[in-house]
């Protein structure tokens, strides 16, 4: 499959790069490119492309605010964003986008996006609904996977970072605890503590220690802070209420 896709980077030397390994890609039958997202969407006025590759810090209008107004459209291209910066992550994948590439761009790495991408087209997506899970980028050996959040089991504050915590692993993300706190209440996430969030259907007992009150969670103790243990109770009360009343 031939794709035309729009290469967009505010960095001549930056874009010049990008558009050279798009370019080089036999997936690629042409690239366009754009110095600023006003000009990515006069081209996009003019052009149907199947996949816009986008940097996110850029003068004017940075490409977070253009991937939410390429949303809005009928037919909506495929959302790559390219960038040296991994604190845009949890954002961009709120968004849906399709991949998430960190500079310097190597030609394999560039290569695995233009294959979903490609994959989008002999499969459309389904309709993405706000109900829908959400998926958050990790990174494994240098590549950028998403991580279904139904996976998480509990979530610890490392400074302006947050590890998540699965049944078999963990992985570190640049996003704060505050943040996920806010984002996955909807989910059934609680905050316990200031530096831990936790999936509250996992949460079967808790527990007073000599320390204070304790969950567990896969085998292992979190504490529960005092502000916090008053809600927590509460959440589980109403939690079993309902498990009654269905």
């Amino acid at each position: 499959m031939s794709l035309v896709v729009l290469a967009v980077d505010d960095e001549p030397p930056a874009l010049d790069e990008l558009a050279y390994l798009l370019n080089a890609d036999k997936r690629v039958a042409y690239v366009h490119r754009a110095g600023d997202a006003t000009e990515a969407l006069r081209v996009l006025r003019d052009t149907e492309v199947d996949a816009v590759f986008l940097d996110i810090r850029m003068p004017g209008l940075d490409g977070m605010e253009l991937a939410r107004i390429l949303r809005r459209f009928a037919r909506p291209p495929a959302i790559v964003f390219v960038t040296a910066y991994d604190d845009g992550a949890v954002d961009a994948f709120d968004l849906g986008v399709t991949d998430y590439v960190r500079k310097p761009v190597r030609a394999e790495r560039l290569g695995e996006s233009l294959r979903r991408v490609a994959g989008l087209q002999v499969t459309p997506p389904p309709v993405v609904k706000r109900e829908d899970e959400p998926s958050i980028p990790v990174e494994l050996a240098g590549t950028t996977r998403l991580l279904p959040r139904s996976s998480v089991r509990w979530v610890e504050a490392q400074g302006d970072y947050a590890r998540l915590h699965t049944l078999d692993t963990s992985h570190l993300v640049r996003v704060s605890l505050a943040t996920l706190a806010e984002r996955w209440a909807d989910a059934g996430f609680v905050r316990i503590h200031r530096s831990y969030l936790v999936q509250l259907r996992l949460v079967r007992e808790l527990r007073l220690t000599q320390s204070g009150y304790v969950v567990t969670i896969d085998g292992t103790e979190l504490p529960v802070s005092r502000r916090h243990t008053r809600e927590l109770k509460d959440k589980l009360i109403r939690a079993v209420k309902n498990d009654w009343t269905r």
